[in-house]
């Protein structure tokens, strides 16, 4: 892997020789990125990427990356919200599916999702079998994992009124995050699978600081990339 201005560049490949295709895990902060890195511990198969916070920042730096290497695999993992009674502060969520929560328009029937208005799908699938092998390596490690749709929005929940809604909208949702609708985009549009890893720091519902556990997430978050190579890397 080369450096330039301090950014990780995708290997080249050797003269006469195509470079191997690789696993590209996106995170949205340097914090989260780090946590993956030590739990990876240097596995030449995988590049871990900061790709920024947000939906759009996140499509747009995966989407750059994709483009300037070979991959067949995108992983978007990181720290976020959990649903209370589904995913618990510590535990983890590895996405059944990639959920575009707040994108639709409102009305005075209350909010229309953009499946409904007929300019494509809020959902983008995941690779079920790995998403299913992950999980259970998790489990085995000892670790509490949930398979469950997991959110994306641009602004984080901070009403009980607003993460009841959100539960009402997608049955089943375990997690909130901000990027993995958008790192799920860049990779559909390279015909490349995607999975997404959450690592659970606080409630989805009143924002309370206070309660969150960053720590303590990044910890789970780390012990789970630590399983990413002997389940889904060649």
């Amino acid at each position: 892997m080369s450096v330039n201005n301090g950014s990780l560049l995708p290997e080249e490949s050797s003269p006469g020789r195509p470079a191997e295709r690789r696993i590209l895990v996106a995170a949205a902060t340097d914090g989260e990125r780090d946590a993956v890195q030590r739990g990876l511990r240097g596995d030449k198969r995988f590049e871990v990427a900061v790709v920024g916070v947000g939906p759009a920042a996140a499509a747009a730096g995966t989407a750059a990356r994709l483009a300037a290497g070979r991959y067949r695999l995108v992983v978007s993992a990181g720290i976020g919200g959990g649903f209370p009674g589904r995913a618990e502060v510590g535990s983890l969520v590895v996405a059944s599916e990639i959920v575009a929560a707040d994108l639709g328009a409102e009305t005075p029937q209350g909010y229309i999702g953009i499946d409904e208005l007929g300019f494509g799908s809020a959902r983008i699938p995941v690779d079920a079998s790995l998403a299913g092998r992950l999980a259970e390596a998790i489990r085995r490690a000892g670790l509490t994992v949930r398979v469950a749709p997991a959110l994306t929005l641009s602004t984080v929940t901070g009403t009980s009124a607003t993460a009841a809604e959100l539960a009402r909208r997608v049955p089943g949702a375990a997690s909130e995050g901000m990027e993995g609708f958008g790192v799920a985009t860049a990779a559909s549009q390279f015909g490349l699978p995607v999975l997404e890893l959450r690592a659970i720091s606080n409630e989805v519902g009143p924002r309370n600081k206070a309660a969150w556990r960053i720590k303590d997430a990044l910890d789970a978050l780390e012990a789970a990339c630590a399983l990413l190579p002997e389940v889904i890397a060649e």
